[in-house]
């Protein structure tokens, strides 16, 4: 399994396909930004997500969406406040704050999002 800090060292790509976003690692995620939906109930009875955590990678669904391209622009991404699997929780240094972008060919980008872009607290 890759780490997050790895993926985001190795620019690694991750896939989409409709409404489901694939990660190639594994983390807790506490917040996930989509358009102006701010998510951060990702219990199975949630209504906006769907998370099913594979042996080497995350699938996430969105529920709300029928294709994640309809909805996000290629100058848009999608935010996520994640914490790498096995990382303290509640040490606040181990919270990632990274950006999705989707790509041509169903691939998408994955980049660590430095203090200049704006991202709700």
């Amino acid at each position: 399994m890759a780490e997050l800090s790895e993926i985001l060292k190795t620019e690694s790509k991750g896939l989409y396909y409709r409404n489901r976003l694939i990660l190639p690692f594994q983390g807790i995620f506490l917040k996930i930004i989509i358009n102006d939906d701010e998510i951060m109930d990702f219990s199975p009875e949630s209504e906006a997500i769907y998370i099913m955590e594979n042996e080497n990678f995350t699938d996430i669904y969105f529920k709300e969406y029928k294709h994640l391209k309809d909805v996000v622009s290629k100058y848009e991404a999608i935010k996520i406040v994640v914490v790498e699997k096995g990382m303290d929780i509640f040490n606040f240094d181990n919270h990632k704050k990274i950006a999705v972008y989707l790509e041509d060919k169903h691939q998408v980008s994955i980049r660590e999002i430095d203090e200049d872009i704006l991202f709700i607290e």
